[in-house]
């Protein structure tokens, strides 16, 4: 574990401190699990991202509809057993 210092505008240190007396939680878990939080939404952002970057890629495409013809193929042969 490290320690961490910095600084936010007094607004937001007071809603925090006001959270953290509701919740009965200490205000460091409450910036940890925000920040989790937060990184974890950029995280899926990104990887949205990437699919709309590939949907307009026609060699992605091809690879997509060629992996998705093995998968209907492994399906058929699965169904005749």
């Amino acid at each position: 574990m490290a320690t961490f210092t910095s600084s936010l505008p007094d607004e937001l240190l007071k809603e925090l401190a006001d959270t953290a007396k509701k919740l009965k939680l200490p205000k460091n878990k409450i910036i940890e699990k925000a920040l989790e939080y937060y990184l974890d939404q950029i995280k899926r952002a990104e990887y949205a991202k990437s699919f709309q970057r590939a949907a307009k890629d026609p060699e992605m495409l091809l690879i997509a509809e060629e992996g998705l013809e093995d998968y209907v193929r492994i399906l058929e042969e699965l169904e005749k057993k």
